[in-house]
Formats: structure tokens, C-alpha cells, sequence
């Protein structure tokens, strides 16, 4: 008797790694056709700039705002402190060195000047005294060596007489000893004494010199005194003009507090600041130059301040030869700074794409300009027109130079 087999329901097993490779084939089709279309932006054409990638000469320079400044300024600061007295001069004026400009008042500096003065004539009057008591000292020093001299000869005579006595045996011989130990006696004593004047003679020497040096000191501190009187009047200490006078009638200043400022107008020099992008690059002796009324004005970098201020630092140019006519501090000047000489490369015109990618990718269209793809490029240097290009591009291409903030993260735009 024959069993009826069931057939079973379902897909066979043998089908079933067809079928799992389909879904996983299915999945990866429909995650490439998300992902491109995730990448993928529709773009207005008509709100883009493009810019063709050409070779040609990079000018290598750096576009400059730069405001005249005179070529120095010397701070006014007086030596010493007072009441200000008399303000001689006004902001504005043309001032010669050793002009008065401002007259200051200081009842403490009199005072010390009467002080020195007093001082230094009881120093005269004391060094005289001395001087004095000093001669009468020598005078009777020298009285004592000329009685000492004339004792040792008195004593020298009659120890000779009483030696040739005794020789002859004429005299006893303690009158003998007598006299030679007196005359010994007298010599020893001669001989400290003028020793004693000699060490005398040379203290009342070194005593009075240093007296004298002491009220060389007091003359010379009373002569300091006075000038320090002298500096009550604040003077210019250059030719120029004042650009700033900051006191008042009446007002107590400080020694050394700045008051002011003097304007050296023997020249001029122009102040800039630079992008940090080039703080590398800029150096003292590069050119630069300018144009005004028509005429083009040669300047050189004079100074380069090491301190970065908001992303910038400053530089101080001067002129390498004419100046303009009629030049005024606080004049602005628009300056090209050359950097380098000019160089054949490949260039792109400047745009704002520069501050979302950095230079390091771009996108590029395609040749019938309805797309534009990502690519990777290395930018060099760059001046106020162009990009150099280091990688990436080649003459003939188009590129996308507006800005790229809407659509950073796509890497192909459908241009419309």
C-alpha cells in the first residue's frame, strides 16, 4: 500500500541564499542612492562666482591701509614735580628745542636750596677753622723739632767733650756715661719726634683734602639743587610741534607723570596693520608703494612689532624717497607691500570659499558646467586678487568661489 507524501509549504531551502543575497544587494543599492542623495545639493547658478583657472604671473604683494604719523614723539614728562604756574604754549604750536612750555612753582624745592646753601657755608666756615688750627699746629711742631734740633746738638758737643776727657782720663767716669746716655736719650727721642711730625704733616694733608673733597660735594649738590630749580620750566627737547598739552592752571604735577606729547615733523612715517596670515613673510627692507594724485610714492618697511593684537600686527614704513605734497598726520594711504618677485603659477581668482575650507578643497565643474564636484587642492600664497595653486587644478577648469556656507558638507552640486 502506497503513502501519500505532503509537500511542504514554503520556499524551498536551497533558494534561500539567492534570496538573502538579493535583500543584501537591495540594501546596499537603496543605501548608495540615499547616501549620493545625501550628498548631493540643487544650487541657483545665477548666485554663484565662478572663477576660471588660469597660468599666468603671480604678483606676490599684500593690499595695505596705512595712516601718516610723524616719524617720532617725544613724550613730555618734567624732571620735576609743582604746581603748574604758567602754560606758556597751546596744542598745535611749533615749538624750537629749549622752548618753555609749561612753568611749574615748588616751595619744597626753595627750601632744600636755602638748606644746601646753609649747609655749605657752615662746611667753608668749618674748613677754614681747621685750616687754621691746623697751621698753628704745624708752626708749633716746627718750634719743637728747631728746640729738639738745637737740645741733640748741645748734647752731641758734650758727650764728645766728655769722651775725649775721659780717653785722657781727665774726667771721672760717670760724668763720661752721664753725658753719653743723655745724648743717646736725646737722639732716640729726635728720632720719634720727627717721625711723630712726618705722621702729623700727613694727617693734617689727607684731613684737608678730604675736607676739600667734602665741600667740592656740598658745592657740587647745592649747584644740583639749582638746576633742579631750572627744570621747574619744562622745555622742548627736539624742534616740532606740541599734539598734546595736558595741564591746567593750578594743577599739582608729578615728576614724571606725561603731559604731553611733541610732534617730530622732520619727517613722516605711515603706520599699517597686517594680517597674521603674513607675519612669516613680512620683514624690515621690503617695498612697497603707493599712488596719490596720480603719482606713485616708493616706501620700505622701517619696523615690524612682534605682538599680534585681534589677529593682526602692526608695521611702521618710510618713505625711500618723495613725498607727497601736502602730507599730514592722519592722513590715510592705501599701500601695496611686495613680498616677493612676480612668478608664472596657477592662479584662481580671490572669493569667500577661502574661509570655509581653508584652501584645502574647492569645487570644480564638470565640462558642461551643469555639476560641480569636490576636489582636494593646496593653495600657496595669495595676493588681494588671486589664489596660487599649488595642487589640484589645472589651467582651463572652473571653479566655484563664492562662499560655501550653505552646502560645506555636499560633494556635488546640481548647478540650475
Amino acid at each position: 500500500m502506497d503513502i501519500e507524501i505532503k509537500k511542504k509549504k514554503g520556499i524551498p531551502r536551497k533558494y534561500w541564499p539567492y534570496i538573502i543575497g538579493a535583500a543584501v544587494l537591495a540594501a546596499l543599492l537603496i543605501w548608495l542612492s540615499l547616501s549620493n542623495f545625501a550628498n548631493t545639493l540643487k544650487v541657483e547658478r545665477k548666485g554663484l562666482s565662478i572663477g576660471e583657472v588660469k597660468s599666468g604671473k603671480f604678483n606676490d604683494y599684500v593690499s595695505l591701509d596705512g595712516t601718516v604719523a610723524p616719524i617720532s614723539v617725544v613724550q613730555i614728562s618734567p624732571q620735576e614735580g609743582g604746581v603748574v604756574m604758567e602754560k606758556v604754549v597751546e596744542e598745535g604750536a611749533k615749538v624750537r628745542k629749549g622752548d618753555v612750555m609749561v612753568r611749574l612753582s615748588n616751595s619744597n624745592l626753595d627750601l632744600q636750596i636755602l638748606n644746601a646753601e646753609s649747609e655749605l657755608a657752615e662746611k667753608q666756615d668749618l674748613l677754614r677753622n681747621t685750616q687754621i688750627s691746623m697751621e698753628q699746629d704745624r708752626l708749633t711742631n716746627k718750634n719743637e723739632k728747631i728746640q729738639l734740633d738745637l737740645d741733640l746738638i748741645r748734647k752731641k758737643r758734650l758727650y764728645d767733650q766728655q769722651k775725649r776727657l775721659y780717653d785722657e782720663q781727665l774726667n771721672s767716669r760717670e760724668d763720661y756715661l752721664q753725658a753719653k746716655e743723655d745724648y743717646e736719650l736725646t737722639l732716640r727721642k729726635h728720632v720719634l719726634i720727627t717721625k711723630r711730625l712726618e705722621q702729623d704733616s700727613l694727617y693734617r694733608l689727607t684731613q684737608i683734602d678730604q675736607m676739600n673733597d667734602n665741600l667740592e660735594n656740598m658745592r657740587k649738590n647745592v649747584l644740583l639743587v639749582r638746576q633742579r630749580k631750572d627744570n621747574l620750566d619744562v622745555r622742548s627737547q627736539i624742534d616740532g610741534e606740541v599734539g598734546l598739552l595736558d595741564v591746567e592752571l593750578g594743577q599739582n604735577i608729578s615728576p614724571g607723570q606725561k603731559i604731553g606729547q611733541i610732534n617730530d615733523l622732520s619727517d613722516y612715517k605711515i603706520e599699517s596693520q597686517v594680517d597674521e596670515h603674513y607675519i612669516d613673510r613680512v620683514h624690515t627692507g621690503l617695498e612697497g608703494s603707493f599712488e596719490r594724485d596720480g603719482k606713485r610714492y616708493a616706501v620700505r618697511v622701517r619696523k615690524v612689532y612682534p605682538e599680534v593684537r585681534d589677529g593682526r600686527f602692526r608695521i611702521d614704513l618710510v618713505f625711500s624717497g618723495e613725498r607727497p605734497a601736502n602730507i599730514r598726520s592722519g592722513q590715510t594711504y592705501y599701500l601695496d607691500l611686495q613680498l616677493g618677485e612676480p612668478k608664472n603659477a596657477v592662479i584662481i581668482p580671490k572669493g569667500t570659499f577661502f574661509s570655509v575650507t581653508g584652501g584645502t578643497w574647492i569645487f570644480v565643474l564638470d565640462e558642461n558646467g551643469t555639476k560641480a564636484y569636490r576636489r582636494n587642492i593646496r593653495i600657496g600664497r595669495q595676493n588681494p586678487r588671486y589664489y596660487e595653486v599649488l595642487e589640484g587644478l589645472q589651467p582651463g577648469e572652473k571653479v566655484i568661489v563664492s562662499g560655501y556656507e550653505a552646502y560645506k558638507d555636499n560633494e556635488i552640486l546640481i548647478l540650475k
